[in-house]
């Protein structure tokens, strides 16, 4: 039965996120860096500056915002994403995910500064805002704005959820040897008080929790790669031959080869960074902000550092290691376990079960603040909340048990419908997110340090945004 649905769903799914996705997501990545001529390159260096003014605010602050989309980012598809990636894939799909990521920033930035622009007032004197959101105020279509919520509320409440449990029941099966059965009843304890919590609460703890566990990752990854210096340059040949199939070229798969990297780089860098996605504006809508730019900035930035980073940084770990095989029946996190006590010892591997769970842990609290957001977006019955935290909880405990296969299908599945929906809805607003990036370099040229938005600055929005914002 497990292998008829997986077979459905990887069928669907492989329509859904195949030539069509990579083509529609690249596209339009490349449409809004002209545009918006080339905003990830030109203000990288600002957005790394604003993390040091992103706090000191009421409510949610840019900075918690920002942590709780990176809670998301950064988790499963840094660490067992990338292996899936290079197993399925080959070195090339690396490059692809490079692609992706790079006019992906573009996408996040336009997304996020949208979500802010179109927010609305919450009751906890906070916001709340997103793609279901802009869809309705910005493009007056309640029903587009539903569909896009209930795709979310599957996505991030029951399949990249089951993705981030699995990992983690993998990855300590591994490294203490505990049971997935246990381990998946002790996350859903873990989880339980903090998601009926709301979001507050889990903006409290992905600011902590992310940055420090992030940090001690990248620093054992880094102290690889400088380890084995001298073999990194053979390394990143070997990546870019096979992007383009010169490697594989003497075999005459060169094409097929290809497709394979490029599909797997784009498909696992998307559920990695979630550029274009639509999920990471549901956090960044929350925050309290002077400007929509300065958190479209921000979330751009959590682009950046989840791919080019962290997922670099574990490419190398996996690369240099002589644990890779292309198709080798060590997938997922495991490999990126073993690759690293390759490098550094047998004892990396109980540090990367405790790296892969308060990554992966961090994702399932990122997961549901996301779906939060939508579902308040659907319905403000307090009872709809509860039953959707016990489902959530149903997912959390159901992926620690299921196949690696069957999760990534559903997970590929729900982020392609995701990501569908919400490029064709910023393409058609994007120009609103022009006038807003006008206003704020128009600012900052006259030399105002913390450039300040009103519903007056976009003349056309005046009488559309609600009342309490702006």
């Amino acid at each position: 039965m497990e292998q008829w649905i997986a077979g459905l769903v990887d069928a669907l799914g492989g329509v859904l996120s195949g030539y069509v996705l990579t083509v529609i997501l690249l596209g339009v990545g490349v449409w809004l860096t002209v545009i918006f001529g080339g905003v990830q390159l030109r203000a990288l260096l600002h957005s790394i500056g604003l993390l040091k003014a992103a706090g000191g605010t009421t409510g949610i602050s840019p900075f918690q915002a920002f942590a709780t989309g990176l809670a998301s980012r950064v988790g499963t598809g840094n660490i067992a994403g990338v292996a899936v990636a290079l197993t399925a894939g080959g070195p090339g799909a690396i490059f692809w995910m490079w692609m992706t990521a790079l006019v992906g920033m573009a996408s996040a930035f336009v997304e996020s500064t949208l979500a802010q622009i179109f927010k609305v007032p919450h009751g906890d004197k906070t916001f709340r805002g997103g793609p279901a959101y802009y869809i309705e105020i910005g493009l007056g279509s309640r029903r587009f704005g539903v569909i896009f919520a209930i795709a979310l509320l599957f996505t991030f409440g029951v399949a990249l959820n089951s993705v981030q449990s699995h990992s983690i029941a993998e990855a300590l099966e591994v490294s203490f040897g505990w049971s997935k059965v246990w381990v998946g009843i002790w996350l859903v304890l873990l989880t339980a008080p903090i998601i009926f919590g709301g979001v507050r609460r889990v903006a409290r703890v992905a600011q902590w929790l992310v940055p420090v566990m992030s940090v001690l990752y990248i620093g054992l990854s880094l102290y690889v790669v400088a380890i084995n210096i001298a073999e990194v340059p053979a390394m990143l040949m070997l990546i870019l031959r096979h992007a383009f199939g010169l490697e594989q070229a003497v075999g005459g798969v060169a094409g097929f080869a290809v497709s394979q990297a490029v599909m797997m780089g784009v498909r696992r860098g998307l559920f990695s960074n979630e550029a274009g996605m639509g999920s990471a504006p549901n956090a960044a809508a929350v925050a309290t902000t002077k400007h929509p730019v300065q958190q479209g900035l921000l979330q751009m930035l959590g682009v950046f550092f989840d791919t080019l980073v962290v997922c670099s940084a574990t490419a190398a770990l996996i690369l240099l290691s002589g644990e890779y095989q292309i198709g080798g029946a060590i997938q997922g996190s495991v490999l990126t376990q073993r690759a690293m006590a390759a490098h550094v010892g047998e004892w990396s591997v109980v540090f990367m079960g405790v790296a892969v769970f308060v990554l992966a842990y961090s994702s399932v609290l990122g997961n549901y603040a996301y779906a939060e957001v939508n579902l308040d977006y659907l319905t403000k019955r307090p009872w709809a909340g509860t039953a959707f935290r016990a489902l959530v909880l149903v997912s959390v405990m159901l992926g620690a048990v299921a196949s690696l296969p069957l999760v990534w299908s559903f997970a590929d599945l729900g982020t392609a419908l995701m990501a569908m929906i919400n490029l064709v809805a910023i393409v058609m607003l994007s120009r609103f997110a022009v006038a807003a990036w006008r206003d704020y370099r128009a600012q900052r040229a006259a030399g105002v340090l913390a450039p300040v938005f009103s519903r007056e600055s976009i003349p056309e929005l005046k009488d559309k945004l609600p009342k309490g914002v702006w």
